[in-house]
């Protein structure tokens, strides 16, 4: 059985929670925040990724732990028919789809609230599956990896 991450062992409550919450909260800042703790790489990151994913030519494509969107618009030059940014916490939702519909990409990228570790998803559903830095976030990785590898063909 997998050890269960929780960040703030005194708030009771468990890690998911304490994601959604932290996540809510910065939501309108974390763009800019990203780039600067990153210095940019988030950018060349997310480049490298859609080069990648444009040579195997996927028709769907599912973007975990979404965010604001930055890497599920940015696959949409893949040439996919169809992105899913699925993201839990609805502030960084609501932010990824406001980018979403004002680059006119709502015919192409859905933005879904949901849970990595339950995708809500049929089994062999997408073709790709990316993870910018969502990954660390997961409560029981194992669970959330193993939920990936069920939703791909």
């Amino acid at each position: 059985m997998a050890k269960k991450v929780t960040p703030y062992k005194e708030s009771g409550e468990g890690k998911k929670k304490q994601v959604t919450r932290m996540f809510d909260t910065i939501s309108g800042e974390y763009d800019r925040l990203n780039r600067v703790i990153s210095f940019g790489t988030d950018i060349r990151w997310r480049k490298r990724v859609v080069a990648i994913l444009a040579s195997r030519k996927p028709r769907r494509i599912l973007d975990i732990a979404t965010g604001t969107g930055d890497l599920a618009i940015a696959l949409k030059e893949t040439g996919a028919e169809q992105i899913v940014g699925l993201d839990i916490s609805p502030g960084m939702l609501e932010i990824g789809k406001r980018k979403v519909k004002e680059q006119s990409l709502d015919d192409t990228i859905e933005m879904v609230i949901g849970d990595s570790e339950a995708l809500n998803f049929k089994e062999g559903t997408f073709d790709a599956a990316t993870v910018a830095f969502g990954v660390r976030n997961f409560e029981d990785l194992r669970k959330g990896l193993k939920e990936i590898y069920r939703v791909l063909k």
